[in-house]
């Protein structure tokens, strides 16, 4: 009888500190919250078609002529770590795309994810390429960089198209920004990277 009442003793006391709050949870604040670490896991190449690129002097089959060229659809995907005692809202994604330095593109996720402290959740952010926006890309902002480097605008496309499920080349994440929430706390977290 007397074990029984120690223990209902003991389980009252614990029940009363969950109730008031005197359980130890950390709780989000600005002093204690550490950035996440963002990792670029691997890259997949999730939809290839090859290399072309037909201008609008070609007349097609069917349908109306124009400049365009073949598709190239990459998933990045990240690993996200939340070093927290308490869960992380990823709650915005973003970066650039460079092939051997030269930027290609940019990418957004608009997954929002928790994740719960202590653990690592994957995020699959799909970017989608073309023969005509990557050269538009390289004649317009990055045309001072061919010209430094003497390259042609078309050799560096194929070499990209062709090489791209081999991964034969550079492919860098940069200017990188991730912004997670906990309770009232915001943080801006930026990352970069490189694959393979």
């Amino acid at each position: 009888m007397r074990t029984k009442i120690l223990l209902l003793k003991g389980l009252g006391i614990i029940l009363i500190a969950a109730l008031t709050g005197c359980v130890s949870v950390q709780k989000p604040e600005e002093g204690n919250f550490r950035d996440p670490l963002i990792g670029l896991d691997h890259v997949e190449i999730s939809y290839y078609a090859g290399y072309y690129y037909f201008s609008k002097d070609v007349t097609p089959t069917r349908g109306k002529a124009d400049n365009y060229g073949a598709p190239l659809l990459m998933t990045f995907v990240y690993k996200i770590h939340n070093p927290n005692q308490y869960p992380i809202m990823l709650d915005g994604f973003s970066f650039a795309v460079k092939f051997e330095g030269f930027k290609v593109n940019n990418a957004i996720s608009p997954v929002a994810m928790w994740i719960p402290d202590g653990k690592t959740n994957l995020l699959r952010v799909p970017a989608m390429f073309d023969t005509r926006q990557t050269l538009l890309a390289l004649i317009m902002p990055e045309a001072e960089k061919l010209k430094d480097k003497k390259i042609s605008p078309w050799h560096v496309l194929e070499k990209w198209w062709t090489g791209a499920p081999d991964f034969s080349f550079p492919i860098s994440v940069t200017e990188g920004s991730a912004v997670f929430r906990a309770g009232t706390v915001m943080r801006v977290v930026a990352f970069a990277a490189t694959y393979p």
